[in-house]
């Protein structure tokens, strides 16, 4: 019941998918909501031509890319919250690399791609003072009082790097639909990393999926999901983009490479602690997002009309709330390291 092997020219993980989140019986779904418990350094100064956003739909937008996610403040809490989710998934760390988390391990220069609020970024820097990070991001929302050893970055990833750092370790996470041309930032990341450097990444896999048949492919989430797909295909930046990770950074010159296929419920609706603690945090990233992360790609892409989009996320959001369906969202972490000669 879990997903079908691939030719991805991955290694086994140690840390074994999760195949099967155990539902919890209905009495326990009814008690699971109570649980839902340096000024920065851009690329270009920061005019006001950078910090004046497109707006549209109610929120904001990068002004001079095409990238369809807004970048104002509900955003951001978002991706808070997706941070989260992460740190519980790795049980407390902020990768699942394992040179990170060999405390004697030294890095002189880390890079965040597509660092967001950079919250990361923060996290990892405060962990390693030693290292220098960096962060990049189309938009400047990270915060102004950030630690020593970090510099933010507006830029482009998917434009020429002009860095003059040769890095240890690059992180890159949740940014499926937001690169149009993997294979070439992969050559990119392998040229700029030191021999023995890691790189590591981690994804959402459309579309969600159910193990019981709980999620129709005829519902409102499989069929938003469906869209999505076909929004990504349009923009030629696929949402399924992971299942290629491994095959492509092993062409790109990568060795050493694991794959970890994990799963997050979409509602409390799983037995185990944990999961279901992720399943709370991922009703409330989805629902509080659903709006955002659609009207952009279904508008602009789909033609969709806003009041009949409005539409078709109150259903939508009444099937992720629903604990009797059993919906989970493949996250995938691909972790490789540049050969040391």
């Amino acid at each position: 019941m879990s997903d079908p092997a691939e030719d991805t020219g991955a290694t086994s993980s140690e840390q074994q998918p999760v195949a099967n989140v155990r539902a919890a019986s209905h009495e326990d779904e009814e008690d699971a909501d109570s649980a839902y418990g340096s000024p920065a350094q851009t690329s270009w100064s920061l005019t006001s031509s950078i910090l004046k956003f497109r707006e549209d739909h109610g929120r904001t937008y990068n002004p001079w890319s095409d990238y369809i996610l807004p970048n104002d403040e509900r955003e951001s809490d978002r991706l808070d919250l997706q941070h989260h989710m992460f740190c519980l998934t790795y049980d407390g760390e902020i990768c699942l690399c394992p040179a990170v988390g060999d405390r004697d391990k030294q890095f002189n220069c880390v890079l965040d791609i597509g660092t967001g609020t950079g919250i990361w970024a923060i996290d990892f820097a405060d962990a390693h003072p030693e290292s220098k990070v960096i962060g990049i991001d189309i938009s400047p929302i990270q915060p102004s009082l950030t630690p020593p050893n970090l510099r933010f970055y507006v830029d482009d990833v998917e434009r020429p790097w002009t860095f003059h750092e040769i890095f240890d370790f690059i992180h890159c996470r949740m940014m499926t639909g937001g690169i149009k041309d993997w294979p070439q930032l992969f050559e990119r990341c392998f040229e700029n990393l030191a021999p023995g450097g890691w790189i590591e990444l981690a994804d959402y896999v459309f579309p969600a999926k159910s193990d019981d048949d709980t999620l129709p492919d005829d519902s409102p989430l499989a069929r938003w999901c469906q869209h999505g797909l076909e929004c990504g295909k349009i923009m030629g930046s696929p949402l399924d983009s992971a299942r290629l990770y491994a095959t492509q950074l092993r062409e790109a010159g990568f060795v050493n490479i694991v794959e970890t296929k994990l799963k997050w419920p979409q509602t409390s609706w799983a037995e185990d602690q944990k999961h279901k603690e992720l399943g709370i945090y991922a009703c409330a990233n989805f629902v509080d997002g659903l709006y955002g992360l659609s009207v952009e790609s279904f508008t602009r892409y789909l033609g969709w009309k806003p009041d009949e989009l409005q539409v078709f996320l109150a259903e939508v959001r009444k099937d992720i709330r629903n604990r009797k369906v059993h919906a989970y969202w493949p996250v995938w972490v691909v972790y490789a390291q540049r050969p040391r000669a």
